[in-house]
């Protein structure tokens, strides 16, 4: 009777230590199950994304890049003179594997911010509040028509003109999710990709930052195990500029962290987000699946 009794508190706490390990066990697994699993088991995905289809880009940021082992995206307006004057190098730009994203037309932008400052640059046929939405989908179908004569691709991305989604007030993302299989607008770095919207992914507005701050926004992406996606527009001189030395020197930075940090145009970052996302619900109960795109 004794020896039951000197057992059972032992044979109590084995029960409970092996019921504790188990439970540590599964936080472990549900904990490393809810991180985004980017390729190659990298930290958190790194886009740089150019605006306006400007000559910078072909002469200072896709050199850049390509010295590094890195392609980006640009988001090209129809009306960029570039484009336009250059369009072979921008073929072959596309075909070194950069993205040509829509940028719309006309580049249409709200005359007044948000912040109650006037653009002068706006001119009143090309101000959102001017736009229908019909006007607006139509000159995105004309606009992807164009960049695919140029690339050749089905498959594109927007970047919302100044960052805005309504033209009259009224949303423009519906006709959005219909051509484009996702949309770069502006924000913070995520702190988690459960909530990630992919037509409105947000991103850094580059002017005149350092690369200090560019990898600072970076290593923040890394540690929610997320996304930094990174607006610039001119490169070494001109508007809502980064300097040379800042573009090479967080350049360097992503080249010397390659295994933390999957590096690549938007489209294919937010076709993996899609995918992964595909992959956590049936493809019947997904509203926007890639081969529903509208085409060209």
């Amino acid at each position: 009777m004794r020896c039951h009794t000197l057992l059972l508190p032992l044979f109590l706490f084995i029960v409970c230590s092996h019921a504790l390990a188990k439970d540590v066990d599964t936080n472990r697994v549900l904990k490393s199950e809810g991180q985004f699993a980017w390729p190659d088991g990298a930290l958190a995905a790194v886009c740089l994304t150019y605006d306006d289809g400007l000559d910078g880009h072909l002469d200072c940021a896709a050199p850049d890049l390509e010295a590094h082992g890195f392609r980006g995206t640009v988001y090209c307006p129809g009306y960029s003179r570039s484009l336009n004057k250059r369009m072979e190098e921008w073929r072959a730009l596309a075909k070194r594997g950069h993205e040509l994203g829509n940028h719309s037309l006309f580049h249409p932008c709200k005359s007044i911010r948000s912040n109650g400052k006037e653009r002068a640059w706006v001119v009143p046929e090309y101000a959102l509040e001017n736009y229908t939405i019909r006007r607006m989908k139509d000159e995105l179908w004309v606009a992807n028509s164009f960049l695919k004569a140029v690339d050749g691709k089905k498959d594109r991305t927007y970047g919302y003109t100044c960052s805005e989604s309504d033209a009259s007030g009224n949303s423009s993302i519906p006709e959005i999710r219909k051509f484009f299989t996702g949309a770069r607008s502006n924000g913070p770095v995520p702190i988690t990709m459960t909530a990630f919207d992919r037509f409105h992914a947000p991103s850094l507005v580059v002017n005149d930052h350092s690369s200090t701050d560019l990898i600072a926004q970076t290593e923040e992406a890394a540690k929610n195990g997320t996304v930094a996606i990174f607006m610039l527009h001119s490169v070494g001189g001109g508007y809502l500029n980064v300097s040379s030395e800042s573009h090479r020197e967080f350049l360097d930075y992503l080249a010397k962290n390659k295994s933390r940090f999957y590096v690549a145009p938007f489209i294919e970052v937010i076709n993996w987000v899609h995918k992964k996302s595909l992959s956590r619900v049936s493809k019947k109960n997904s509203r926007y699946p890639l081969h529903k795109l509208e085409e060209v």
